[in-house]
């Protein structure tokens, strides 16, 4: 049995992101069935459809006719969960809205995914990726030449971490469900998955970090021409690969000098890879372990060897297109697996599915959906850690579990921060037998163990799965890497950069110009949201079979997923976007503009949208405008007509004419935007030693079952002694393990 096998899902939504998140569901068995009006889903050209769609069954109905509402409404009696990604007042017009819906139906998970926020104006905008960017700042998060200008990214982020959170939270609904019978309203916007991606947060102590620039600043973590022309990423983000790399180099003698010097070491080792070929660089640098990748296309990296042997490339038939190829789940159960069974099929009616009764009769259950859930954390930087943060904030108890040379990750900085709120830190050197023996007490206890080791470092410490398992049948562990756990790569180290670099990231931001490092470490963040989702599979699955299973993900895994749509192949399939040079956009009608006083964006894709454009602006545009590039004639003769106008008041101008438009917000801006605030998107709070900050306050919201953090990211070591002593460990052991040094505290 699989994770959601009998679990039935009326998927009414359209696009990329609700349909990614069923998508998701449904590669672990869940029956979905797909409602697309009459015309079809508006993004069913898109060679990513037959991908965010797998799995399902397509059927047609016009909600807005008795007949198509009443087959809605009767599949949904019918349902476990219904999803929407519907503006808030078209919701509430066809009557589809949590209230009326869960008060319809007790036992119902009402799954609603806007593209923006739930309320306010910005919520009632069409779905465009660049608006969402434009909105909540990460269009000024990715590092630029110009650090004036906001960049349009190429890949929609956002919409993947929403999707991915979505399944997550449908999954911890159902979870708790089976505990409480009942359902509830769940809703992962916009706001949460760009809040997940990239995480808006300030600290009253803690000086911002500067904006990045396209090749990175550091010399260490860094992209590099060689002799040829081509590109490569030097991922020595650790001291440990940095040394290595000048010892490669044969400059031992110099590392102690440059280490610290930041621009020194940039400008010497651009000028020493410039002098030779990039393989010969490679073949150097990765024969001393140093980590470094080759800056590649996603269409070599995704037909090449390295994802052949993770086996994750999948192929169909389809009696159209052909040949159809696409990337496999992104984590591996053990013992319920997920599966696609194929691509999305049309049915020409929605299946009969008998109504839902009525649950028991149960007191309504206020707590956290995953309350009462262990986790023992050893994941690190951002991958690890923040998988345990995700799972925090849906009510686990997490344990942040750190050696003495700690997290190399751990800082004071703001996104060591956010990316490790709401644990409890434990201090146990692993190396030593006794803190061994007191972890592998702790997991008879636990739920789950997460970590991101490198392949074989599990076995060397005697903490495998098999190990887990024998000592505690229900334990889940879950296990990242870089490059999958098969085949020659599985046991390189790798950094999020490296995946960017080979799995075609940079190389699509980029366009024709040079690569661009994605400042948000995007297979990080989606390695992170993966793994959390993944564990709440495997906790479903756990109440229906009794027994734990491990789970395998990797960096590579994501840099298929986060680019699914782009990487679905077939004969005469349309070409991707491309980026370029500080990217403002695709099109002069879709793109950032520069006003008198900040930027806007525009995001027209009808020629009654742009001659919204040539009303407010006073131009003659029409349909014939919509292909006009980025940076053409067209593009100019706008940015002129901009250039002396005022940002706000030209956005209320272009949305009163029918113009999808929206503010291209700073960070700065958005922490204070009452919007953003109003729709639950920021909390405030306060670290102990580093006082006041403001970051996201969660990454869904469940009606019934609130989340959220209860706790400020740890100290090192934080809650040794508490923590050992709720998982059992007698007084006596926690003193021997503190005088040995096998556990440690903060002073």
């Amino acid at each position: 049995m699989t994770a959601y096998q009998g679990v039935r899902i009326a998927d009414f939504s359209q696009g990329m992101a609700a349909p990614m998140a069923a998508m998701l569901l449904g590669d672990f068995a869940a029956e979905v069935v797909k409602v697309e009006p009459p015309g079809g889903d508006r993004r069913k050209d898109h060679p990513g459809y037959q991908a965010w769609n797998r799995n399902k069954q397509v059927v047609t109905l016009d909600l807005d006719t008795p007949d198509g509402m009443a087959a809605a409404r009767a599949l949904i009696a019918g349902a476990d969960v219904a999803l929407f990604d519907h503006a808030p007042s078209r919701l509430a017009a066809l009557g589809l809205d949590a209230a009326s819906l869960t008060a319809a139906h007790p036992s119902l998970i009402h799954a609603w995914m806007p593209p923006y926020g739930t309320s306010g104006r910005w919520s009632e905008l069409p779905a465009h990726h660049n608006l969402l960017t434009a909105l909540t700042g990460m269009a000024f998060r990715q590092g630029a030449w110009d650090p004036e200008s906001p960049i349009h990214m190429i890949l929609p982020v956002a919409w993947s971490s929403q999707a991915v959170l979505g399944a997550g939270a449908i999954g911890a609904a159902l979870f708790e469900r089976s505990r409480s019978g009942l359902g509830q309203a769940v809703t992962v916007s916009g706001l949460h998955g760009s809040g997940e991606a990239a995480p808006p947060m300030r600290f009253e102590n803690i000086d911002p970090l500067p904006r990045g620039i396209p090749p990175g600043a550091n010399p260490r973590y860094r992209l590099y021409q060689c002799a040829d022309g081509e590109w490569f990423f030097l991922g020595t983000l650790f001291t440990n690969f940095y040394r290595k790399a000048f010892e490669a180099l044969e400059l031992g003698d110099l590392f102690d000098v440059l280490e610290q010097d930041m621009v020194g070491a940039r400008e010497m080792l651009i000028g020493i890879f410039e002098t030779r070929p990039r393989d010969e660089w490679l073949e150097l640098l990765k024969s001393k372990d140093v980590p470094c990748g080759p800056v590649g296309r996603r269409e070599a990296w995704f037909s090449g060897p390295v994802v052949a042997e993770a086996g994750m490339r999948l192929m169909f038939n389809h009696p159209s297109l052909g040949e159809v190829a696409m990337p496999a789940p992104p984590a591996r159960l053990s013992a319920t697996p997920a599966r696609v069974s194929g691509l999305p099929k049309a049915v020409s009616a929605p299946p009969s599915w008998p109504a839902k009764p009525a649950p028991a009769a149960k007191a309504a259950d206020t707590k956290a959906p995953l309350a009462g859930i262990r986790v023992l954390n050893l994941g690190t930087v951002i991958a690890g850690a923040y998988a345990g943060t995700l799972l925090a904030s849906l009510g686990a108890d997490v344990i942040k579990i750190e050696g003495p040379e700690a997290d190399p990750f751990r800082s004071d900085g703001v996104q060591f921060l956010v990316y490790n709120r709401g644990v409890r830190g434990l201090g146990l050197d692993l190396k030593q037998t006794a803190a061994r023996g007191a972890f592998l007490e702790m997991v008879r206890s636990a739920d789950v163990v997460i970590d991101n080791y490198r392949l074989g470092v599990r076995e060397r410490l005697g903490i495998s799965y098999a190990t887990l398992k024998a000592i505690n049948p229900r334990i889940i562990s879950c296990s990242i890497n870089a490059y999958g756990d098969t085949g020659p790569w599985a046991a390189l180290p790798g950094f999020d950069p490296l995946m960017q670099a080979e799995g075609g990231m940079m190389a699509a931001q980029g366009g024709d110009g040079d690569p661009v490092l994605y400042t948000i470490a995007v297979n990080d963040i989606a390695t992170a949201a993966v793994v959390a989702t993944s564990v709440v599979a495997a906790l479903n699955a756990r109440e229906r079979t009794g027994e734990g299973q491990e789970i395998v993900s990797s960096l590579l895994a994501q840099s298929l997923l986060y680019q699914l749509g782009e990487m679905v192949d077939y004969a005469g399939r349309p070409p991707n976007d491309l980026g370029g040079r500080d990217c403002v956009g695709l099109t002069a009608l879709y793109r950032f503009y520069p006003c008198a006083d900040g930027w806007l964006a525009l995001a027209c894709e009808t020629g009654a949208e742009a001659r919204g454009v040539g009303q407010v602006l006073g131009l003659d545009l029409g349909a014939a405008d919509l292909a006009e590039p980025r940076d053409g004639d067209l593009a100019r003769r706008i940015e002129a007509a901009l250039a002396g106008r005022a940002r706000d008041e030209t956005v209320d101008a272009l949305l009163a004419a029918g113009v999808p438009a929206a503010p291209v917000r700073r960070f700065d801006e958005v922490l204070e935007d009452d919007w953003a605030w109003d729709n639950g998107h920021m909390d405030r709070w306060s670290h102990p030693r580093l006082g006041p900050g403001v970051s996201a306050r969660n990454y869904s919201d469940f009606s019934r079952s609130p989340t959220g953090f209860v706790r400020p990211t740890p100290e090192l070591a934080g809650h040794t002694r508490e923590v050992l002593g709720d998982y059992g460990v007698p007084e006596a052991r926690i003193a021997d393990l503190l005088a040995t040094g096998a556990a440690f505290e903060t002073p």
